[in-house]
């Protein structure tokens, strides 16, 4: 039995501070796939956490029993430093407040870092060239220096998470149905993914622009690819973010269901010796990130929905009535905020009061929106 709960202690960046930073690992050492899951890199998103809460027994009773396949290291709630950060009861997880960076964008560009490590030692051995590359990034970063608890928090979860071949980080959005975010050459291979989740989408982009965790990896094997090209290197670690519906919906049913459909899909794939379950629907295919539409008000007030999640709307179409709450027809006129493309509702906002330049939306679109391509991808 290899089920371990482990404990590190984050340096604190004033007297007397500490954090402690929890995860598990499961399964055998020498298995020849290792899958890292984390949730709650935004502290204040708690639906995938409430997930992990219910899969770590169903893993810990698998490895008890001898049938999982693959080496698993879970981080439940990721981000302890964002659990603390609190401000007049309310709770700012998604931000660094000492320097206002999002938890989740800014993470390192790894290609650059190790490129003149690993010259002239690949060969024509592919998987020799993948274990030359994570040698590389784990020498990298065994050799920062953090400046702060922030930054240890970075380098100790992608120390955790560089050798994985799958690589899950579970976010929410605000008010949402299920999607997926990863990378556009990683489909089909996540398609089963998508399935057992139930998405509504599945939203690929190469770069968002953002710097995101589940971008790191992908994006150092591609950058490789692309330097090396007289030398094979597969695209050796699958990553995405999955958006579990809403930040208010850390229901216990949902976690039950959401980890029953985690296991299935690892099942699914032999990770667990385990009957999968009835094989799911098959969720809707991939679509570009930049068909995606933000949708963002010019102007502060108070909104009124005209629209439903998963509901199809048209270019022109009022999503929402933005009532004024200044000027000379304050609370008393509405402003039609419009769709700028064909596509269904994925998310809406759950604060009906929006200041300037708020999104308010996103639809999911299947043409590329002009103004998206080649740009900041990300709401933040």
């Amino acid at each position: 039995m290899s089920f371990q709960q482990h404990r590190i202690a984050l340096a604190g960046d004033t007297p007397g501070t500490s954090t402690d930073l929890y995860s598990y690992t499961a399964g055998p050492d020498s298995a020849d796939t290792k899958v890292y899951l984390q949730a709650a890199l935004h502290a204040d998103e708690q639906p995938g956490t409430m997930a992990l809460h219910h899969l770590l027994p169903m893993l810990r009773d698998a490895d008890a029993a001898g049938t999982l396949r693959a080496r698993f290291v879970v981080f439940p709630s990721v981000n302890p430093l964002g659990l603390a950060n609190r401000s007049l009861r309310h709770h700012i997880g998604r931000y660094d407040t000492e320097s206002g960076v999002n938890y989740n964008r800014r993470w390192p560009d790894l290609y650059p870092a190790i490129a003149d490590t690993i010259a002239g030692r690949l060969t024509a051995d592919p998987a020799a060239n993948v274990a030359v590359i994570r040698a590389a990034v784990a020498a990298w970063i065994d050799a920062q220096r953090p400046g702060s608890a922030a930054q240890q928090l970075r380098m100790l979860t992608l120390k955790a998470a560089h050798d994985a071949d799958l690589v899950l980080d579970l976010h929410c959005d605000d008010e949402s149905l299920m999607h997926i975010f990863t990378s556009p050459d990683l489909m089909p291979g996540l398609q089963d993914l998508a399935d057992w989740m139930g998405v509504a989408a599945t939203l690929t982009a190469e770069d968002s622009g953002g710097g995101s965790f589940d971008e790191v990896l992908p994006a150092l094997y591609r950058k490789a690819q692309r330097a090396n090209a007289d030398h094979p290197i597969p695209l050796a670690t699958a990553a995405a973010t999955l958006e579990y519906r809403g930040q208010a919906d850390s229901f216990d049913h949902f976690g039950k269901t959401d980890a029953a459909a985690l296991f299935g899909f690892l099942a699914g794939r032999g990770l667990i010796a385990a009957d999968a379950g009835q094989p799911p629907q098959t969720a809707p295919g991939p679509t570009a990130l930049e068909a995606t539409e933000v949708l963002r008000v010019d102007r502060p007030g108070l909104l009124a929905y005209r629209v439903e999640l998963g509901e199809h709307v048209t270019a022109g179409q009022p999503v929402a009535d933005l009532i004024a709450m200044d000027g000379p027809e304050a609370f008393l006129a509405r402003t039609p905020i419009l769709a700028g493309t064909d596509g269904f509702i994925l998310s809406r906002s759950s604060a009906k009061y929006v200041r300037r330049g708020t999104s308010i939306a996103k639809i999911v679109g299947t043409q590329i929106i002009p103004s998206r391509a080649g740009g900041y991808l990300l709401e933040d």
